[in-house]
């Protein structure tokens, strides 16, 4: 709910729980008051303090008051160049060089329903408000249109900024955050979620010191390294106490979220595009858009951050052309053949896989072009009939015939200079003239931002998915830019290249799925390095990560789980030992791990032996059966091993309160004294449950504050599949 208050140009917004306030005070500058548990006070802004700090400037409009100055006060987004020294929102100037952004308040305007940024991925769907507030900058006429979407019942508030240049010159913009949150304390933990490649989403926290600190990336892709979501806590916030504020910026290029703890012990949050090479050349009346911001308050702690992060993405976020479905169970044939196939070979692996219950079939990289090697054809998209005769109409009715959807592998975004495409057309990658370009994996980038290149690639992708029955493609991007230069841009236009290659990423996507609307999209880059949330607005689901060593997945998993839903987890057996770090687990315990997430395999079905095969159909049973829970569920985190050194537990409780799954995997064996003793958590305390591990039944109460006892397991990367039912 919105509230406007014109009188005292107080602005209120509302969600079931929290409460976000802001005021445009006597000078018509837009001051933060206030966000945190839900209040029903009115004008909050008595909270923002006046004083003189010392070598604060003073706005001219203030005359001689020497305690008001925007070195100190809250801003709701923040200028440069006019007193306040913290972490800038903007910032942007004429042709001269000069750098100054002074923004004042002029009106604003409630609108029912939720905004939409074209080009740009954004919640959406029913229960929305929207707030327009528009500020603008005297001198050059640039205005500023904050945009803030409040979804009350999922306690979710957005942000988002449209830029304007109102003046009669041109302006060149060179910093436009999404998101600025200014908090009257710092003595708070900011969380991060960060890594490398096979290592991704590793959660990492640490207090706020005095400066600067956040994450970001700048090779054009949100990156392995780090994810554009950030906590800012309690020192002390568990799961369920104390106060998380969540921001997660739908963005998935280069990006930037920061964290000013100034010397007056405040914090500034500021999220958006990287300012990093970022150059925006606006001409009288032309707009710029910035990318939408997510905020989520808790004031119970991370779970309920958590959930309402999961359910507002499951239920605002994500496109599935096949929602309420369960995922289907793919088999992938890499692992078993590598280049190295030909159709029959492909069909003898559906046929294996459908006979164990599988039900889907992705073909993977090798289909195309020459493509014998990684060095070659990526480019050339159309089916190299040596291998496939008959192209993939014949392999996806012999696979259909088994009764398994058909999928493909595709990497749109890269070209190798040893294709037709690069041969005839070289001006079409990325790269400096009169500069060799730098290779990755035998790759160069395609410049996505000319619509030539785009249509290009699409129409060879059109012509593939419209020759067979294609209803799965997984879109793979294996390396960074580099070389971030386009043919078709001048001068300072360079600086738009990293923000329009990711607009025309997004632009691919969506004209691939309105003209395939059925098709089950997976976006991937060299494992986990695009999970963000721009891009689970086209794609349900996501590539976690290259590495399906059970440990590291315990990892990746759970940090990945702290604001993106488990049905967007793409998770698979793998073969073993782990080709990530040589790792071997047993079989079972792959699947256990695995099963929470997207389910499926990437292994040589040949390989397994006898008791591991006879497993499978267990597993597969496990997945359609409580797939839907935990998909669908309230997921907790019980334990963590990156945490106790020991062992890791999730559960996940059905809506109706009815079903509780728990996934127990007991890492490493220590000599200990004690069983380990779970409080379960989730439970309707009424209501009585039987576990299927012992046949117990208990009250949901004594469930979670009684707990549940496991007998201390002797061995290494063991695990247990435990339900609860309602009975």
């Amino acid at each position: 709910m919105i509230v406007l208050d014109p009188q005292n140009n107080v602005f209120t917004l509302h969600t079931k729980h929290t409460t976000y306030q802001m005021k445009a005070d006597q000078y018509r500058v837009l001051l933060h008051s206030y966000y945190g548990p839900r209040v029903r006070d009115g004008d909050l802004s008595y909270l923002i303090q006046y004083a003189d700090r010392g070598a604060s400037p003073n706005p001219n409009e203030a005359g001689h008051r020497r305690d008001y100055s925007l070195d100190t006060l809250p801003q709701e987004y923040s200028t440069c160049g006019v007193g306040d020294y913290r972490l800038p929102s903007i910032e942007f100037g004429p042709e001269d060089g000069s750098r100054l952004a002074d923004l004042r308040y002029v009106n604003c305007q409630l609108v029912p329903g939720k905004y939409s940024l074209e080009g740009l991925p954004a919640f959406h769907g029913q229960g929305w408000e929207t707030l327009s507030v528009i500020l603008r900058d005297p001198s050059s006429g640039v205005e500023v249109e904050l945009l803030y979407g409040v979804c009350e019942e999922d306690d979710l508030i957005t942000r988002a900024a449209r830029l304007t240049n109102r003046g009669s010159g041109d302006v060149r913009l060179c910093q436009a955050m999404s998101l600025c949150l200014d908090l009257s304390r710092a003595d708070l933990d900011l969380i991060t979620f960060d890594g490398g490649h096979v290592r991704e989403r590793n959660l990492d926290r640490a207090p706020l010191r005095p400066g600067v600190q956040g994450v970001g990336s700048v090779r054009g892709t949100s990156s392995h390294q780090h994810n554009p979501f950030v906590i800012l806590c309690d020192h002390d916030a568990g799961e369920d106490h104390g106060v998380c504020y969540g921001a997660a910026l739908l963005y998935s290029g280069s990006f930037l979220a920061a964290v000013e703890r100034s010397q007056f012990e405040d914090a500034r949050l500021v999220m958006g595009i990287h300012p990093h090479h970022f150059r925006w050349a606006l001409a009288p009346g032309e707009s710029f858009t910035a990318p939408e911001a997510a905020l989520v308050c808790s004031p119970d702690g991370l779970t309920p951050m958590t959930h309402r992060f999961h359910r507002a993405i499951r239920e605002h976020l994500i496109q599935d052309p096949h929602a309420g479905a369960r995922r289907p169970v793919l088999i992938n044939n890499w692992e078993a053949t590598e280049f190295d196939f030909d159709a029959e070979r492909l069909v003898d692996i559906a046929r294996e896989g459908a006979a164990l219950g599988m039900e889907l079939f992705v073909l993977d990289d090798g289909w195309f072009g020459c493509r014998d090697t990684d060095d070659n054809s990526l480019g050339d998209w159309f089916v190299n009939e040596k291998k496939l005769p008959g192209g993939l109409k014949y392999l996806a009715d012999e696979v259909n015939k088994l009764g398994m959807k058909f999928g493909l592998w595709v990497e749109p975004e890269m070209v190798c200079p040893d294709s037709n495409l690069f041969r005839a057309h070289p001006d079409y990658a990325l790269q400096i003239p009169g500069r060799p370009p730098m290779l990755s994996r035998t790759q160069l980038v395609l410049d996505l931002s000319r619509k030539e290149v785009r249509d290009c690639i699409y129409d060879q992708l059109r012509k593939v998915l419209s020759s067979a029955n294609i209803e799965y493609v997984k879109w793979d991007m294996n390396r960074p830019l580099t070389d971030v230069a386009s043919f078709c841009l001048e001068g300072e236009r360079q600086g738009e290249l990293f923000h329009r290659y990711v607009l025309g990423v997004y632009e691919l996507q969506e004209r691939m799925l309105t003209d395939f609307p059925h098709l089950l999209l997976e976006n991937c880059a060299s494992g986990g390095g695009r999970f963000d949330p721009g891009m689970l607005y086209y794609s349900p689901q996501i590539w976690t990560s290259d590495n399906m060593d059970v440990v590291e997945r315990l990892r990746i998993q759970e940090g990945t789980a702290l604001i993106y839903p488990l049905s967007t987890m793409g998770a698979h057996v793998a073969a073993c030992p782990s080709h990530t770090n040589g790792r071997s687990t047993p079989f079972e315990t792959r699947g256990l791990v695995s099963l929470p997430g997207c389910f499926g395999y990437e292994l040589d079905l040949t390989k397994l032996t006898e008791e591991e095969l006879a497993m499978i159909p267990g597993q597969l049973e496990n997945y359609r059966k409580y797939g839907p829970v935990f998909h669908g569920g309230d997921y907790y985190r019980l334990a963590s091993y990156g945490e106790n050194g020991e062992y890791d537990a999730l559960m996940s409780v059905s809506k109706d309160k009815r079903t509780a799954v728990l996934d127990y995997v007991h890492v490493m064996s220590r000599q200990r004294r004690r069983d380990v003793l779970l409080p379960l958590r989730g439970l309707d305390a009424e209501k009585r449950y039987r576990s299927s591990e012992t046949g117990e039944i208990r009250s949901g109460a004594g469930w979670m504050y009684g707990g549940l006892l496991l007998p201390n397991m002797k061995g290494d990367f063991l695990g247990k599949l435990i339900v609860l039912e309602a009975v």
